[in-house]
């Protein structure tokens, strides 16, 4: 949910952060969060150092998966991540400051859809990468019914999800290729909707439904 310093979003996730942040500790947050780290965990490099996390927010992720350094337009979410270990930097995932090939991999979990310019955020990746490195992006497709659920709230004027436009694992797919990627391997959670007394495994591939899945790309 977050992306360039010029994203509106910011100023209500500036304004709720805790809220937000509490949604993970929730029954459905905490299954949903499990979930999505075991669907990137496998797909992300355990080795090589320094690795990037944009759109870092609360550094839940950065934290967990190890990437050390996140950036992101919000102040207040970046106080959290730093307080999680994740060295945090202000700054727009469409412009960032730092040189090319500085990273060995880069990482974005529910950001492409509230970027302003999405294409533009995963060239920027691909500039700061390694060409040795990979990208790793986490979504949650507009084609579930998650996605669904949250494209509604967004119409409900929600004010993480309303600057949000989800894209099905179709674009997705098309949209990181078009930056110059090369798709690596893809896995997917989340195989029951929202409300369910399970929430499904996690399994290898696009799966179509699936309320989160994962995208391993390299620079073409």
């Amino acid at each position: 949910m977050r992306s360039s310093s010029k994203w509106s979003g910011a100023v209500a996730f500036n304004r709720f952060v805790e809220r937000f942040d509490a949604w993970y500790e929730s029954s459905q947050g905490a299954r949903a969060y499990h979930l999505e780290l075991e669907c990137l965990r496998p797909l992300w490099p355990v080795g090589g150092v320094p690795r990037l996390e944009v759109g870092v927010g609360t550094g839940r992720f950065a934290s967990v998966l190890g990437a050390e350094v996140g950036i992101d337009p919000a102040k207040e979410a970046l106080r959290r991540a730093a307080a999680r270990g994740v060295i945090a930097v202000q700054a727009a995932g469409e412009r960032t400051p730092f040189g090319s090939r500085a990273f060995i991999g880069v990482l974005m979990v529910g950001v492409l859809c509230f970027a302003d310019r999405p294409l533009l955020l995963l060239e920027e990746a691909k500039r700061v990468l390694d060409p040795s490195g990979v990208l790793l992006v986490g979504a949650v497709p507009l084609d579930s019914e998650w996605g669904a659920l949250y494209l509604g709230k967004g119409r409900s004027g929600d004010p993480f999800y309303r600057s949000g436009r989800p894209i099905t694992s179709d674009g997705l797919v098309e949209m990181v290729t078009s930056a110059g990627f090369r798709i690596e391997a893809a896995r997917s959670t989340l195989l029951a909707p929202p409300g369910a007394a399970e929430a499904g495994g996690v399994e290898d591939g696009l799966v179509a439904g699936a309320g989160f899945v994962a995208l391993l790309a390299a620079p073409a």
